[in-house]
């Protein structure tokens, strides 16, 4: 398998599963001085794994919980942010110029602030007033988050089992599934690489990653045009530009919010022929019960996706860490 490194893989997933601990005495801490509200904040990729968070959330707390893009957040600012909140953040580099901005006008609110940020030394785990320094792994460790809170509200009685089984056998579970789906990706790639325009629709905890995948991969990685829409908003402008040879991909996931990707699923049958169905549900995760498939549900979507990139990469000869603009331009 094209860069493919299993115990790698293994390893950060591993890595990554053993931060919950001090996720739990982070946000057991900040309970303990009082949390109202729970804020999600990010730009671009960061800003989709937000509003992941928040979906997996909404379908089971009262809690005030809600994403912010931190572009916005800093020239407008929200009156929701203050003190009692707690907001949560991710950044690979620490110095994004927006999130730097949100961040420090947070903290100027009140607010008290979680920061997942690779880099120890930067300037944004400094602006933190609790940070974590892991590579990679983000929506496992925004999810891990989420999940104490609704652990510590009551809101989540499967917790300790849920991440028992996490521990035991998701890291394997996820190679699986990059291996179960290297010759579909291969071939998913071959077909699509030279697509003029591809839409990417999908729903629920996939929709965040949806989003992400289609502007922060196919357009900022491989310059590939694409656009990601709602499996809900589909049937309201999208559908009457969808004909027999459009490009589309469809992601179903396993969360409350199925059902909307499977009517997707339903028109796009009668209508095109061109269409692709990534269903999470199709791939085994050896080790993880059913009832717990949905809360992972992203990560096996993002394991199809990224063997679909690196075969893209291989194909096209567009390194994906090729830029044009983003940080090579003041704007």
């Amino acid at each position: 398998m094209l860069k493919f490194d299993e115990a790698q893989k293994i390893q950060s997933i591993r890595g990554a599963l053993a931060l919950r601990g001090e996720i739990e005495a982070i946000v057991d801490a900040a309970l303990e001085r009082g949390v109202r509200n729970l804020c999600w904040l990010g730009i671009g990729g960061t800003w989709a794994s937000a509003q992941q968070a928040v979906c997996h959330m909404k379908e089971r707390t009262g809690m005030e919980t809600f994403a912010i893009n931190a572009a916005e957040y800093a020239v407008v600012g929200d009156l929701r942010i203050g003190r009692g909140s707690f907001v949560v953040f991710s950044s690979v580099s620490g110095t994004t110029s927006e999130v730097v901005a949100a961040v420090e006008r947070a903290k100027q609110a009140g607010a008290m602030v979680l920061g997942f940020v690779d880099d120890a030394d930067a300037l944004l785990a400094r602006l933190a007033d609790y940070c974590i320094s892991y590579p990679g792994n983000e929506q496992l460790k925004f999810f891990m988050t989420a999940d104490r809170f609704l652990d510590r509200a009551g809101e989540l009685p499967e917790y300790a089992e849920m991440y028992a089984r996490f521990d035991r056998s998701l890291p394997e579970a996820l190679v699986s599934v990059e291996k179960a789906a290297d010759p579909f990706a291969a071939a998913f790639a071959a077909a699509h690489k030279d697509d003029p325009l591809h839409y990417f629709v999908g729903a629920g905890t996939l929709w965040g990653a949806t989003y992400s995948y289609a502007m922060c991969f196919w357009e900022e990685m491989h310059w590939l045009r694409s656009k990601a829409v709602h499996a809900a908003e589909l049937f309201h402008g999208t559908l009457e530009v969808i004909g027999e040879d459009t490009p589309v991909t469809l992601f179903i996931g396993e969360d409350a919010q199925r059902p909307l990707g499977e009517r997707a699923a339903r028109f796009l049958a009668k209508v095109n022929r061109n269409y692709t169905i990534i269903d999470t549900k199709n791939y085994e995760l050896p080790g993880i019960d059913t009832a717990f498939r949905g809360a992972v549900s992203h990560l096996v979507m993002r394991a199809v996706t990224g063997r679909i990139d690196v075969h893209l990469e291989a194909l096209t000869g567009h390194d994906m860490r090729l830029r044009r603009y983003y940080r090579k331009l003041n704007y």
